[in-house]
């Protein structure tokens, strides 16, 4: 285990270094503007080096597990898809529409492998249904310093105990690539992740989700939403919101509760606070998972509902000026 994650450190690391060089001489930079958070430009597509860790991990574990291999290569074959959209569009800028058929493709193509390799039809809408939501929502969550990488880290750790091979060890890799990344981007963004980051690491927690959930079953999958709980509320109630509004939904904003505690009280702090709030709800996973599906689905919901009224608290706080 301790040379796994060593190598998908170093990789993390290395790459986002060698990203951030080739991003400096094309000029690829993420501007300061009225719905972003930074206030300098600094360069974007550090995400990349999250990508091809997991893709060395998924030919490696492909290789090791010939029996796994279908899934991992409609897994693997869909992350590109994701991050390679993403790569483009940090590049050149492209229709929302484009990206989101993308990713729908995406989300079939690993769908259909779930349904075809495993022959549970509900876990194969699932898969769809989670790739193409955690795609966009770690897209719209990546906005401060480190908040993405570290939810992911967290969140891939859990997950991956939930699933057990081979999704321990894509979780491991996942969570060691995000690590080798964070020092580039916390608590001193020197890079961004870049739309070829955020939405691949939203595809894979969404993969990592649907392998834990075909070990638990129908019923006790639904744990695999606590160490997502975050993200998940944050983004679904600020978008809701904004659709009850008639807002452009689809477009770029800064009503997320993070986005305005962070102009409050920094990044440092909201990033630190979420890593904490999420590694609660992994503590809580071993509990849940020991007690009757009723009361597990009870913490679940209640769980969600708390993370709701502290997403309205932070909603209803004044919002001072730009930092």
């Amino acid at each position: 285990m301790g040379s796994w994650l060593a190598i998908h450190l170093l990789i993390g690391a290395v790459g986002t270094w060698l990203a951030r060089r080739y991003a400096l001489r094309q000029a690829l930079f993420d501007q300061p503007g009225e719905r972003r958070a930074h206030t300098v430009a600094t360069p974007r597509g550090g995400g990349i080096a999250i990508v091809l860790a997991l893709l060395v991990a998924v030919l490696t574990l492909a290789v090791r597990l010939p029996a796994q291999a279908p899934l991992l290569a409609a897994f693997g074959l869909g992350l590109v898809l994701v991050a390679g959209v993403g790569l483009i569009d940090d590049h050149r800028p492209l229709p929302a529409s484009l990206r989101l058929a993308v990713h729908a493709v995406a989300a079939a193509v690993f769908g259909y492998a779930v349904w075809h390799v495993l022959g549970q039809p509900w876990l194969a809408l699932a898969a769809f249904a989670a790739a193409l939501v955690l795609t966009n929502v770690w897209n719209f969550m990546d906005g401060i310093n480190g908040l993405a990488a570290s939810q992911a880290a967290v969140a891939a750790l859990a997950l991956g105990w939930l699933a057990g091979a081979p999704g321990w060890w894509l979780g491991l890799a996942l969570a060691a690539a995000c690590l080798g990344f964070l020092p580039f981007n916390y608590p001193r963004a020197r890079i961004f992740m870049g739309d070829v980051g955020s939405g691949a690491l939203g595809y894979a927690l969404a993969g990592l989700a649907v392998l834990a959930a075909a070990q638990l079953g129908p019923g006790r999958s639904a744990v695999v939403l606590m160490p997502l709980s975050a993200f998940l509320v944050d983004a679904g109630l600020t978008l809701a919101r904004r659709m009850l509004r008639r807002e452009r939904w689809w477009t770029a904003h800064d009503q997320h509760a993070y986005q305005g505690w962070a102009r409050r009280v920094g990044h440092t702090k909201v990033t630190l606070i979420y890593a904490i709030h999420s590694c609660l709800a992994v503590l809580a996973l071993p509990v849940l998972l020991q007690t009757r599906m009723a009361f597990m689905l009870y913490m679940v919901l209640a769980w969600y509902t708390s993370a709701a009224f502290l997403w309205w608290w932070l909603q209803r706080a004044p919002a001072p000026g730009r930092r």
